[in-house]
């Protein structure tokens, strides 16, 4: 065995890169950067997780559902895959009064989604002046949203009722109808002006009544809020200048809520778009309000077809999806430039 001679280095035998590895034993700091991205995902996690559960896992089953024979019995034991096939949306495009009921829809959207944006626009313009009780009004304005949707439609169905409604007792005494008017069954109705008679559809245009009266609070608080947040020397300034209050709602009031609106109007169409219950609650789908997300309905409840009604919803949502991809393109930059 030989030894290294007095004064010369002695040699390690372990490996000089060692030094460069941290120790098995003890963990890297961690960084701020780091600490703050695992509190964000435990933040995030618990929300991700309902959204998944609550939201996304239905759509994919539903997706599934669409493109496989399935009826309500044999609902319990299907899997995940089956036979696929496009019958159910052949059977959806073929059945009589689909293209109906979607123009329907599209009429009973546009309708709705119009008219109480611009309700709740001429209610926050009014309302939005100093007076006595003003709080008071505000706060009945939204009787209509939080109020049970069950109870208002019970309500007009009573009040609009052709035997014991208040409307055709009034129509009679006020108008002097001569029969009373079943606003929520009847499909057209003849109407005279200027000599000249035409054809409207009752049932459908008192359906779009009644969402209008029943969701402008909705709009109404939006454009309360932005109106408030309009400095007042705008129009203070435009008065000393002489405008006249036509003048300063087109070019200082309404350039200002505009982008309110156009959000407004994309809620409320998506909201109207499929809406169900004020409807059903209302017609049942009868007398020409047949809207897409009833006829879904009736697929699941009078057919008992599970992958039809699943194919009509998933049509409804792209159909959906087509308007406000048009909206979006179309529109929507041309809203943000005037505003």
């Amino acid at each position: 065995m030989t030894t290294a001679p007095a004064g010369a280095p002695q040699r390690r035998d372990t490996d000089p890169r060692s030094e460069d590895r941290p120790s098995t034993g003890t963990r890297r700091p961690m960084t701020a950067s780091r600490r703050a991205n695992r509190a964000g995902l435990a933040f995030v996690s618990p929300t991700f997780l309902v959204v998944l559960v609550v939201v996304v896992l239905p759509i994919l089953w539903t997706v599934l559902l669409a493109f496989q024979d399935a009826k309500l019995v044999d609902i319990q034991g299907m899997g995940l895959f089956g036979n696929w096939s496009l019958d159910n949306f052949a059977q959806v495009f073929d059945s009589a009064g689909f293209w109906s009921s979607l123009s329907t829809t599209l009429i009973y959207t546009a309708g709705s989604t119009l008219g109480s944006v611009a309700l709740g626009l001429i209610a926050a313009l009014a309302l939005r002046g100093p007076f006595r009780g003003r709080g008071l009004l505000r706060a009945a304005m939204l009787l209509p949203y939080v109020a049970p949707v069950v109870a208002v439609a019970f309500v007009w169905e009573v009040a609009l009722s052709p035997q014991y409604g208040v409307v055709n007792d009034w129509g009679r005494r006020l108008f002097g109808w001569d029969d009373p008017i079943a606003f929520l069954s009847t499909r057209e109705y003849e109407v005279g002006l200027l000599g000249v008679h035409f054809d409207i559809p009752l049932a459908l245009l008192t359906v779009i009544v009644f969402e209008i009266w029943r969701y402008f609070p909705f709009a109404f608080l939006f454009i309360l809020a932005r109106l408030q947040a309009v400095p007042d020397g705008l129009e203070e300034a435009a008065m000393v200048d002489g405008a006249t209050p036509t003048q300063r709602f087109r070019h200082i009031l309404l350039p200002q809520l505009m982008p309110v609106m156009a959000l407004l109007c994309v809620l409320r169409f998506i909201m109207t778009f499929n809406k169900f219950d004020d409807v059903y609650l209302l017609t049942g789908g009868g007398a020409g309000t047949d809207v897409a997300a009833v006829r879904v309905y009736d697929f699941l409840t009078a057919r008992y077809d599970v992958g039809a009604a699943a194919a009509q919803a998933l049509v409804l949502a792209v159909s959906l999806m087509i308007l406000l991809g048009l909206y979006f393109k179309f529109f929507a930059n041309k809203v943000q430039e005037e505003s």
